[in-house]
Parts: structure tokens; sequence; C-alpha cells
């Protein structure tokens, strides 16, 4: 395994970092580009990942940086598992939580404000533990790893879904803290990520390359700024994007993405039973 962050730009200040990338997603700005989901693969791979899992009805699943809630209200609209979210992010939280109430799963779903690092559950409270495109943004990713395998029941799982980089150093406009709330400079090849999580003592059981979608999501990012850059250019300037802004960091993330260095995979890993 290369060393964690040999070949990354890591913020100096870990908890500055992970109070910007709460902040940024709580954004106006996230929210036009990115739509009602805010990981490659969207609704369809969180399927996927519920299903690999075996979560059902009765599934105590905890759902690590849940942001609005995406995945959450999904596991227990169509899977029927009782699902606690954990964001950083105030603002995520309480659109989250009213999100929950307005679809009526308030019963089956809450939402706190919480570190991926510090999670404030006992030991073995859950069935599972998800995390879609964050893991990636943990400063201290192998802590961040054994909390998961510390809150899992003895044969739970962790199921995540994430960016990828392989080949080395990112050049550097995908290496500063933009980046890095963009789920990109400090993202790490499966490789790396399937070990972070056996070295929490959580054995991997599969992994999965799913590329294509974050191809796919940087097609919608570009279609959506284009037609509001003609159909709404004061909707953008309020949020302080623009054309001029994103236009050169997506060019250097497709450039990537064409060069095989950027990815994205589903990886699930179980805490060994007794």
């Amino acid at each position: 395994m290369s060393s964690p962050g040999a070949a990354w730009r890591l913020p100096a200040d870990p908890d500055a970092a992970k109070a910007c990338c709460a902040a940024g997603y709580g954004t106006d700005a996230v929210a036009l580009l990115l739509g009602p989901s805010y990981h490659p693969g969207g609704t369809e791979l969180t399927r996927r990942l519920a299903r690999t899992l075996g979560l059902g009805p009765g599934s105590r699943v905890l759902d690590v940086a849940s942001g609005q809630g995406t995945t959450a209200l999904l596991l227990a609209r169509e899977f029927g598992c009782t699902v606690t979210g954990i964001d950083l992010g105030t603002r995520q939280v309480e659109q989250a939580t009213a999100a929950a109430a307005s679809e009526g799963l308030d019963r089956l779903v809450r939402f706190t404000v919480a570190d991926a690092e510090d999670l404030p559950f006992e030991d073995a409270s859950f069935d599972a533990v998800v995390c879609e495109c964050a893991f990636c943004t943990f400063p201290d990713k192998a802590h961040a790893a054994a909390e998961f395998a510390r809150v899992l029941t003895p044969g739970g799982w962790v199921g995540i879904t994430d960016v990828t980089v392989h080949g080395g150093r990112l050049p550097e406009p995908l290496s500063g803290m933009a980046a890095w709330i963009a789920c990109i400079a400090d993202a790490r090849s499966r490789q790396d990520y399937a070990q972070l999580l056996s070295a929490a003592g959580l054995a991997v059981e599969r992994t999965e390359d799913h590329s294509g979608a974050i191809s796919r999501m940087l097609e919608v990012i570009e279609a959506r700024l284009a037609v509001l850059a003609m159909t709404a250019p004061g909707t953008l300037a309020a949020a302080g994007i623009g054309p001029a802004s994103v236009q050169p960091y997506t060019r250097s993330v497709r450039a990537e993405i064409d060069a095989g260095t950027i990815g994205y995979a589903l990886i699930t890993a179980r805490k060994p039973s007794p």
C-alpha cells in the first residue's frame, strides 16, 4: 500500500478541511450543478450497493456523510431499513430531516451532526455502514475505517462508493482545496481503499469498477452549467459560479478520466464474527 497522502497534498489543518467540505456541500452552487444526487452513479448505484450488502427490513444502517439524505431516504423507502445519517454540515442535516418528515419516513430515518472520525455511537450499534463519495474526503481515513468497524455488529457490512485515483500525483488544478471538496484531491486507488478497510479489521469481499459513472456525472455538470448559463445567468452569478470558473476545472477532470487516472469504485467489506 502506498503511504497515505504520499502523492497528494493534504490540508495543513484537517479540521479546517472537514469544515470546508461540509460548508461546500451545503451551498446553492453545488445543488445547482449536481442536482438531487451528489455522487456518481446516483440512486441506481445506491440500489446496487444496498443489494450487494443484503439490506432489507430491520437492517440498522449508518449513512456516513449523509448530505441532504438521498441515500438514507432511499434505503428506508425502498429497502425498509432503519437509518441513522450523520453529516458535519448543519444545513444538510436540517434539509435531510425536513425531507424525511415530508416523505413520512421520519419513523425510520434520523439525521444528526457528527464526525466520521469520531462516531457518537456505542460499539456494535449497526448492521451496516454505508458511505457514498465521502470517504476520500476524510483527512484521517484509517481512523474513520476503524470507527466504521467499531460500530458494526460482528458479521456486519461496510459499503462504500467513491472516487478513485491511480498513477500518482494529480495536476495542480486538481490538488487544492476546491478539488478536495470535489472528492478528488485525496482520492486513492481501489487497492488503497481496500487496504485501509483491511487494516481496520474488515474483510474486503468485493471491489467493482464503476468509472463510467463519474464520466456521466461530469457530463451532467457540464450540461447543467451550459443550460443555466443560457437560461439563468443571474442565478449562477448569485451562487458565485460560472462557465469561466468551472470549465477549466471540468476540462482537467475530463482529461484525467480519459487517461484512466480518475475513476469510481464500489467496495464492500465485512466485520468477522467471533
